[in-house]
């Protein structure tokens, strides 16, 4: 960081404490307060806490430590009535701004956020807390008369969604649904009312996103029903937009929760062939890819070899295709279609080879939002180590993936686990079997 950025980072400090009317000593008792209400009492006098403030703000700024950058996150949280608002233009959003310009990585910022959204959740604030403070009006005028929506309310709305989605991974399945939910009827009651006709095509496209999440996250938190009602309306209001591709994606997701949810591949097969049709139609090459990458999947579950290979081919001669400018370009990447080409050789292919594609793929899936498929893909790692005569290996690959399970609740990742668990039942008089059991047992209850 330059010595201006972390002037304006002490700048941006000092023009909170002030528009709260706090003075040095006001702020480091703030600050002892919120310590002692988390449990986490300060070991250090006011006048100890003011000095550090100060120097936060000085002319030759330090950036907080850790334990600080949490507690003034959390002080400033919660707005001047108390409620917690963590959206654009909050108080907590100016503070993690000015973090970053005195020098903290965007990673430990996404920590801070990850850890007020829970505390959000745990105090039931909802999608509130993930709106600016300016929208909120907006919202409730539309909420009261949908012709009186506008474009900021449908930003805002847009950006709870990719919040959400960009938290799978970092946040329970089920605190998830909670920030969502508001979001999914907010769309509900705004598309059954007189919205300008000018917003309606980014509305219906808001509501898909919306409900294709929301039908993913009941799946996840075994409410099958919802899911069904909220993967239709997300099909609904998908085709109502007029852009074949986000149909694809609502019918891709669905067809992965139906694989998991429905006995058979007949079903899930139906949404797939629906998947490639409205992908060849649309207008990214990516959705493409990965349409052909799932249906490369069901045909080698049904063991048609020919078929999965001819699938995936067609999925790399999109993704070796010109992307640029596609809509959809970072849904899908190569990471996700080596797993797939994993899964292909898994069922009608070399084990050894399958093995390989899932480690690979399980290696570039790094960021938070690829945790739940990294446990899935590294599952199917293991199952692949089992037909190799490797149960042991399998064995200890499969911790990590139920910690990573027991950590979002989520239920594909699951049902893989229990299905590598009985292919390892030949060795269940092994020592290292009963610890995968009690490890089981402990983190999923099964």
């Amino acid at each position: 960081m330059s010595a201006h950025d972390r002037l304006v980072g002490a700048a941006t400090l000092k023009r909170l404490r002030l528009a709260r009317g706090w003075s040095l000593a006001d702020t480091a008792r703030a600050v002892i307060r919120t310590a002692a209400d988390l449990g986490q009492p300060l070991d250090a006098s006011v006048a100890s806490v003011q000095r550090s403030v100060a120097r936060w703000e000085s002319k030759a700024p330090v950036l907080p430590a850790e334990r600080y950058q949490l507690l003034l996150a959390h002080l400033y949280a919660r707005g001047p009535h108390g409620r917690i608002v963590l959206g654009p233009g909050s108080d907590v959003a100016e503070l993690l701004d000015a973090l970053a310009h005195l020098g903290e990585s965007e990673r430990r910022l996404d920590e801070l956020r990850t850890l007020l959204l829970r505390t959000a959740t745990d105090s039931g604030a909802g999608m509130l807390a993930l709106l600016g403070p300016s929208v909120e009006g907006g919202l409730s005028a539309a909420l009261t008369d949908p012709g009186r929506l506008d474009e900021g309310v449908v930003d805002a709305l847009r950006a709870v969604v990719v919040d959400v989605n960009g938290r799978v991974g970092s946040l329970p399945f089920v605190r998830l649904q909670l920030l969502l939910s508001p979001v999914i009827e907010s769309c509900r009651r705004l598309l059954d009312g007189p919205v300008p006709d000018a917003l309606l095509p980014d509305l219906q496209t808001v509501a898909a996103q919306a409900y294709t999440l929301g039908g993913r996250l009941a799946f996840e938190t075994r409410d099958d029903g919802a899911s069904r009602a909220l993967y239709a309306a997300a099909t609904t209001a998908a085709g109502a937009v007029g852009a074949p591709w986000r149909r694809s994606v609502v019918h891709m997701s669905h067809a992965l929760v139906t694989l998991y949810s429905t006995p058979g591949l007949d079903a899930a097969q139906q949404l797939v062939d629906a998947a490639v049709r409205d992908a060849r139609a649309g207008g990214s090459v990516t959705i493409r890819a990965r349409a052909h990458a799932l249906q490369a999947e069901i045909a080698a579950r049904r063991g048609v070899q020919k078929s999965a290979q001819a699938a995936l081919a067609l999925a790399w001669y999109d993704m070796d295709s010109d992307r640029d400018g596609d809509p959809a370009g970072t849904s899908f990447s190569v990471a996700h279609l080596r797993g797939f080409e994993g899964v292909t050789s898994l069922y009608v292919g070399d084990p050894t080879v399958a093995h390989d594609y899932f480690a690979g793929s399980a290696a570039a899936m790094t960021a938070p939002r690829e945790q739940v498929q990294r446990a899935i893909v590294s599952t199917d790692q293991a199952l692949a180590r089992i037909r190799l005569d490797e149960p042991e290996s399998a064995a200890g690959l499969l911790h990590g993936c139920i910690d990573a399970a027991s950590s979002t609740g989520g239920r594909v990742a699951s049902i893989r686990l229990r299905r590598a668990r009985r292919e390892l039942r030949p060795w269940r008089r092994e020592d290292w079997f009963a610890d995968l059991d009690d490890h089981l047992i402990d983190s999923l209850g099964a």
